[in-house]
């Protein structure tokens, strides 16, 4: 008689047999002795078994609702691997953020003695004693700077966890929101996953995500009105089921050896910097993260002047009628006064003209995004055949032809000579000087002044969601402009219209979720930038608030912070739309206001 196949089982068993044998000879051949490898990990988020497609309403939960994931950021610490001889080696002054959707998913862990290991530990969520600290001590480039990963809560203190957002479809086919943020102390969680892990070598670990899990263990979660939001309240039972869920949906999915990592660019960002220029000292506020300034253009007194010069000088457009400040009055907070700006030949543009301030808490640029750098940014406008409309061939000729730029040059920089690259380090380094952090909020935050009974309703409307079911009645503003900025670097549709004439961040990324979508700009100052939203079709404050109240239109790409809301928007009474602008004007800072502007922002003659 011939023996039986073996089953499904008794071969896993064998090749887990086969895996260990051979996981302990190369610990054998592979001994630790004082050597240490690097070992890599890459998030891989899943959804029912298949790779997780973000922005599509097609993921199907186990209580057979329709949802997408537009959003799912969270912070990771104190990692740590277990030996077979029970020991654990950790890293605990470590951190590291995933945004999933924006394909951060790597991180790395250096120096790891070699050996053989079993499990994997780490935390999601920060202890209370890094949770609680001052977010504004961590350098520019830092996992936990509240600019890298725009899960800070501000000067309120503490981090968000982790932040899972996206849409639902209701029985009746409506799309509806969900955004649900793990914070608090209380919601800290432990993942803890077996491994067989031979680091004789470089290794990565690919965990996977089953986004999926969250919404089924410990049991069957279903999205209802009632369940579409939670901050991790006090014995908040939505938030304690979604932890859960959140520490059983990891599972480990590879271990192979690392790539080899390709050899770094030879070309590097030089250093041009005239060697008697002066530092320029550039105050910011003690609540604001720190900025990342570019390293290869240090800011000084005479780079900031040469930048300021070329900001007011019509010479960079091609018929010397129009300056840079043109269309970005230092008197408005650097903004224009028309709903789009006209060019140097009479062209009307097609976009509103952003705010320059605070620039150097940013990570790209323009409505769309589609410049990486300041620096890039500046020259395009000089370019573009709808603003300026000149070659930088043209305007570097015409600033030689000048008795003054020449010198100007050469106390900037390491001589005389005039390059566009030039050109761009010097109005790159004057916009970054121009930083708004004194305005009567600041005041209040300082202790040196305070709110009037409007001005302090108006900031808890601010700072309060709307959730009817939880008796929470704010207007839900901080969700996209929270922190002392009053901004963030994402991108959002902010329910302006159902049909789009205009793609926005979807033309630079190609991604159909970004359709709709526009930079998320800052409030500071928003007393004095009007005419607002992208195509600055809200003349006045009053219209932009009735909007975020009324007005909202839901489509796909609607952001799930106001898809969450009924239709129309948050239903404040007339008395809070009073506050809440009475609030938003305690954010002008005088520096930039027309009455009050300082002169050393004034034209040149």
């Amino acid at each position: 008689m011939k023996p039986s196949p073996p089953n499904s089982s008794q071969r896993s068993q064998a090749i887990r047999l086969m895996l260990l044998v051979w996981w302990l000879v190369l610990g054998a051949i592979y001994p630790a002795d004082g050597a240490s490898a690097n070992l890599k990990f890459q998030i891989v988020p899943q959804f029912n078994g298949a790779s997780l497609a973000f922005d599509s309403l097609t993921n199907a939960t186990t209580a057979g609702q329709r949802i997408s994931v537009t959003r799912l950021d969270f912070l990771l610490s104190n990692i740590a691997l277990h030996r077979p001889d029970g020991t654990w080696v950790a890293q605990t002054n470590w951190f590291a953020y995933v945004s999933a959707r924006e394909g951060k998913t790597r991180f790395e862990l250096n120096n790891i003695p070699t050996g053989n290991y079993d499990r994997v530990r780490f935390l999601i969520g920060l202890t209370p004693e890094i949770n609680h600290k001052d977010a504004a001590e961590f350098p520019a480039t830092h996992p936990l700077n509240p600019d890298v990963n725009g899960l800070h809560w501000g000067w309120t203190g503490g981090y968000v966890f982790l932040a899972l957002e996206g849409n639902w479809q209701q029985p009746d086919g409506k799309q509806s929101g969900y955004s649900y943020h793990l914070a608090t102390d209380r919601q800290l969680m432990t993942v803890e996953l077996p491994v067989l892990l031979n680091l004789s070598s470089n290794q990565e670990v690919r965990l996977a995500l089953n986004v999926d899990q969250i919404f089924a263990r410990p049991a069957r979660f279903v999205l209802n009105d009632a369940t579409t939001s939670t901050h991790s309240r006090t014995n908040d039972a939505i938030a304690n089921q979604l932890r859960a869920g959140i520490e059983h949906a990891f599972a480990l999915a590879q271990v192979q050896p690392a790539a080899v990592a390709s050899l770094p660019s030879t070309a590097t960002n030089h250093l041009d910097v005239a060697s008697n220029a002066t530092p320029y000292r550039l105050t910011i506020s003690h609540f604001f993260p720190r900025p990342a300034l570019p390293t290869d253009n240090p800011l000084t007194e005479q780079g900031v002047e040469l930048g300021r010069q070329l900001f007011f000088n019509p010479q960079l457009s091609i018929n010397h009628s129009q300056s840079c400040a043109a269309c970005h009055k230092p008197t408005a907070a650097f903004t224009d006064s028309r709903s789009v700006s006209t060019g140097a030949e009479g062209q009307s543009g097609t976009r509103n003209a952003m705010p320059l301030f605070n620039l150097a808490w940013k990570s790209s640029y323009f409505w769309d995004g589609r410049a990486a750098t300041l620096r890039e940014q500046v020259l395009l406008p000089i370019q573009n055949p709808i603003e300026m409309h000149t070659s930088l061939t043209n305007v570097v000729a015409r600033l030689n032809l000048s008795t003054n730029y020449p010198a100007l040059f050469a106390h900037a920089f390491s001589s005389p000579e005039i390059t566009p690259d030039r050109i761009a380090r010097a109005l790159e380094q004057f916009l970054l000087t121009q930083v708004s952090h004194n305005s009567k909020f600041d005041r209040v935050l300082n202790g040196q002044a305070r709110f009037s009974n409007d001005e302090q309703r108006g900031f808890e409307l601010f700072h309060t969601e709307y959730d009817p079911h939880r008796e929470q009645f704010g207007a839900d503003c901080f969700h996209c402009h929270g922190g002392p900025l009053f901004q963030s670097q994402s991108f959002a549709n902010n329910g302006l219209d159902s049909d789009f004439t205009d793609a926005g961040r979807s033309v630079v990324t190609g991604q159909e979720g970004d359709r709709g979508k526009f930079a998320v700009p800052s409030l500071r100052n928003v007393e004095v930038t009007a005419p607002y939203m992208h195509d600055g079709r809200f003349k006045t404050l009053d219209e932009a608030v009735e909007h975020y109240c009324t007005g909202t239109k839901r489509s796909a790409t609607l952001d799930p912070n106001l898809a969450k809301h009924p239709d129309g928007g948050v239903p404040l009474s007339d008395a809070d739309k009073r506050a809440l602008i009475a609030f938003l004007k305690t954010l002008t800072d005088e520096r930039f206001h027309p009455q009050t502007n300082t002169p050393a922002l004034a034209e040149l003659n």
